[in-house]
C-alpha cells in the first residue's frame, strides 16, 4: 500500500445513479474534498460517450485521481479513461449495486467515510481484465464479465423502468427463466478446453455482480488470476433451486457447477452477449486476459493489503 496527497482530482459524476438519488449526494462530497484542500472538477456527461470524452481529457490533462461517484457502470467508464495513464482510481460508491467497490474494501452506504477515502490517498494495486470480441470491441473490467442467462438478465433489466433497485434485477430473472435455453458453449482456458451445454460462463476479476451474487466467490482483484464460473446444462426447477446460493457463493459446491482459474480465457457460443461490470460488451466469441497490478485503486489505509510486487502491465 501507498499513499499520496491529493491535490487535483476530477470528479466524473453519474446523475442517472441510484434512479436520479446519488445526484443529491455530490455536493456535500464535494464540499468535504474541497475543505481538505483538494481541487475537484466536476465532470457530468450527457451520455455516457460524453462522460468518458470528458474523463478521457481530463485524465490527459493530469489529475491525482479519477473518482467515479455512482455505481459499477461509472467505475467501468473511469478505468476505460484512465487506461495505461498511472492515474489513480477513486470511487464514491452512489449506485445500486456497487459491486466493484465492495471487492475493493471500500465502505457502502457511508458517503463521508468513502470521501475520506479520497483525502487520505492510500492507494493498492489491482488487477485489470480486458475483454475484446471478434467485433473488434475491447474493454476494461475490474469486475465479472457474464455470458449467458446472466448478460441475458442484464440486457433485460436494462429495458425495465420498474421496479427499482435490486429488484429489478430478479424480477428480468424471472421473466428470463421462460425462454432461456442451454447453449453450446466452447471455452478456451490455458491449458484446457471446455465443450458443453450450459446455462451460463463467469469470468471474474473480482467475486460479485447484480448487487452481491457472489458468482465468482474465490476471485479476488489482486491475485493475477481470472476465476471461471461454468453452470452447466439444469433443468428449470434444478436451475431456481441453485440460483438462492450465489448470494452466499454456495452454488459453486453443486455437481452442476465447475470452477476454474486461468491468465486468459476465449468464450464461444451462438446468440451470446458479453457484459462486463454490467456493460455491454457484445456478442460472442470473447477473449478475455489480465492485466496483474495495472490500476491503482484508493482503498481504506486500515485495509492492510500490500501491493503486488509486479509492475503495472499494458495492452
Amino acid at each position: 500500500m501507498q499513499t499520496k496527497a491529493m491535490k487535483k482530482i476530477a470528479l466524473l459524476v453519474n446523475p442517472a445513479a441510484a434512479g436520479g438519488r446519488a445526484i443529491r449526494r455530490v455536493p456535500a462530497v464535494m464540499d468535504q474534498l474541497r475543505g481538505a484542500g483538494i481541487e475537484v472538477i466536476a465532470l457530468t456527461g450527457t451520455d455516457a460517450r460524453d462522460a468518458l470524452r470528458l474523463a478521457t481529457g481530463a485524465v490527459r490533462g493530469g489529475i491525482d485521481a479519477l473518482v467515479a461517484a455512482g455505481g459499477d457502470g461509472s467505475v467501468n467508464l473511469a478505468v476505460q479513461a484512465i487506461g495505461d495513464s498511472g492515474t489513480s482510481l477513486g470511487i464514491i460508491p452512489l449506485g445500486t449495486g456497487n459491486d466493484n467497490a465492495r471487492s475493493f474494501g471500500l465502505p457502502l452506504g457511508d458517503v463521508a467515510a468513502a470521501t475520506k477515502v479520497i483525502i487520505d490517498g492510500a492507494t493498492r494495486q489491482v488487477d485489470v481484465a480486458v475483454a475484446v470480441t471478434d467485433e473488434g470491441v475491447r474493454r476494461r473490467f475490474t469486475g465479472v464479465l457474464s455470458a449467458g442467462f446472466d448478460s441475458a438478465v442484464n440486457e433485460r433489466a436494462n429495458d425495465m423502468t420498474f421496479p427499482p433497485g435490486r429488484a429489478k434485477y430478479l424480477a428480468a430473472i424471472i421473466a428470463q427463466l421462460a425462454t432461456f435455453r442451454p447453449v453450446e458453449y466452447h471455452v478456451t482456458l490455458d491449458s484446457e478446453e471446455i465443450v458443453d451445454h450450459g446455462m451460463l460462463v463467469a469470468v471474474g476479476n473480482g467475486p460479485a455482480y447484480g448487487g452481491g451474487m457472489l458468482v465468482c466467490p474465490a476471485a479476488d482483484v489482486a491475485d493475477g488470476r481470472l476465476h471461471i464460473t461454468f453452470l452447466h446444462k439444469v433443468g428449470r426447477p434444478t436451475f431456481l433451486g441453485v440460483l438462492p446460493k450465489v448470494f452466499s457463493g454456495k452454488h459453486v459446491h453443486h455437481p452442476s457447477v465447475t470452477v476454474h482459474t486461468s491468465g486468459s480465457v476465449r468464450i464461444v457460443a451462438d446468440g451470446q452477449l458479453a457484459y462486463a461490470d454490467g456493460e455491454r460488451i457484445g456478442p460472442l466469441p470473447v477473449q478475455i486476459s489480465l492485466l496483474p497490478g495495472a490500476l491503482r485503486v484508493l482503498v481504506p489505509d486500515s485495509q492492510g493489503l500490500p501491493p503486488l510486487d509486479s509492475p503495472p502491465a499494458s495492452i
